[in-house]
């Protein structure tokens, strides 16, 4: 996969496949991306749910926020990730640990970590990076 360059066709694919969606690094706070991107994805629908172990068993958008990702109660489709490059290979260690592997695993803008994309790829988990689903699906879907 060729991570500089994105084919419309694939990110498209990824925002009208996905149903469930766990947001890592939710936050309360408004003037926070993260904040606004879970906002805005359980708004279009998608069954959103948002981890942060330093807010869980509250809700944000009326959604409960869970500790981990292990703590959700559904498969995901879609792992959305707000934390830095350097902390993506913990993501990618709880991920891989699931049960069931989810099939997209997108990083946030500013966020690429090459070597643990392709830890993912190989076990069949598409990956999107320095991207945002909430520029790209109003961008490719409307």
């Amino acid at each position: 996969m060729d991570h500089d360059h994105y084919d419309d066709a694939y990110l498209r694919d990824i925002l009208t496949a996905t149903k469930t969606i766990a947001l890592i690094g939710a936050s309360p706070n408004p003037a926070r991306a993260s904040h606004g991107v879970l906002g805005y994805l359980t708004r279009e629908g998608y069954e959103t749910y948002p981890i942060n172990p330093g807010i869980a068993g509250r809700e944000l958008f009326g959604r409960m926020v869970y500790p981990r990702l292990a703590d959700v109660p559904v498969a995901i489709d879609m792992v959305d990730v707000f934390r830095n490059s350097e902390a993506i290979g913990g993501v990618v260690d709880e991920i891989l640990a699931l049960p069931v592997l989810p099939k997209v695993m997108w990083l946030q803008l500013g966020i690429r970590n090459d070597a643990q994309a392709a830890r993912l790829e190989a076990r069949g988990v598409r990956v999107v990076m320095n991207r945002c689903p909430a520029i790209e699906r109003p961008r490719l879907i409307g």
